[in-house]
């Protein structure tokens, strides 16, 4: 579904991604883990077209769309929900969920009601702007509006960030059901339990390039990696 070799990414004469490779296969969930400045916003950039890498491939369903601008990489399948959500703070709810809607011709697209149904706080709030929602129905509603463009991958930045622990457990909840809807998902997240609950596989960046790669289970008895990648351990 998707496969980045070698990718070596700027921020002008900033060298951010060095040599980074992963790959996601469809119907799965994929994680990027790592600390805040390591890489993992920027690998996210690459593969929707805002920062092109220098050098390195990236291919989408068997297609080179290394230097395709973000709306063709949109047009093709892929669905963002960045970091800090990025509604439209004008717009009502329903508004934000139609301004994005894309069949792409599917014999199953998305429909409002099929968003609505997943998310019931979003059809109750359907008439409120996107100001007045709380983080945890913004989240929701940059889910719902990614999912209104019917893609086939899944691009989802930090979607825990700023949330309380119920509200990240019911964001968890909502991936792995988006991963039994059949979407393919690529994760990029700092909070490792929610990643490794949903994930198949978890890669770690570190200082832009990967360090570290395994199933999830391998990950979480791995005390050494966590506490000197991620900050984390349970003992």
């Amino acid at each position: 579904m998707l496969e980045l070799t070698n990718v070596h990414t700027y921020y002008g004469e900033s060298h951010v991604l060095h040599g980074v490779s992963l790959k996601v296969s469809e119907g799965s969930a994929i994680a990027l883990l790592g600390r805040n400045g390591m890489g993992k916003t920027t690998t996210i950039r690459s593969v929707a077209g805002f920062t092109p890498p220098r050098e390195g491939v990236v291919r989408f369903k068997d297609r080179d769309i290394t230097h395709m601008r973000p709306y063709q990489i949109a047009q093709m399948g892929i669905g963002l929900i960045p970091q800090g959500r990025h509604i439209f703070p004008s717009l009502s709810v329903k508004e934000n969920l139609i301004m994005a809607a894309r069949t792409r011709s599917k014999a199953h697209a998305w429909s409002l009601d099929q968003v609505y149904s997943h998310f019931p706080a979003l059809k109750e709030r359907a008439g409120l702007k996107g100001n007045l929602l709380s983080g945890g129905e913004q989240q929701m509603l940059a889910i719902g509006r990614a999912m209104m463009t019917n893609p086939d991958l899944l691009l989802m930045d930090e979607p825990s960030e700023g949330l309380a622990p119920m509200i990240v457990l019911g964001i968890g909840k909502i991936i792995t059901q988006l991963k039994e809807s059949g979407f393919s998902i690529f994760l990029v997240e700092q909070n490792y339990p929610l990643a490794l609950k949903v994930a198949d596989y978890a890669y770690i960046i570190s200082k832009g390039a990967v360090v570290y790669q395994s199933r999830p289970e391998e990950l979480a008895a791995n005390e050494d990696i966590k506490v000197r990648f991620l900050c984390a351990s349970e003992r």
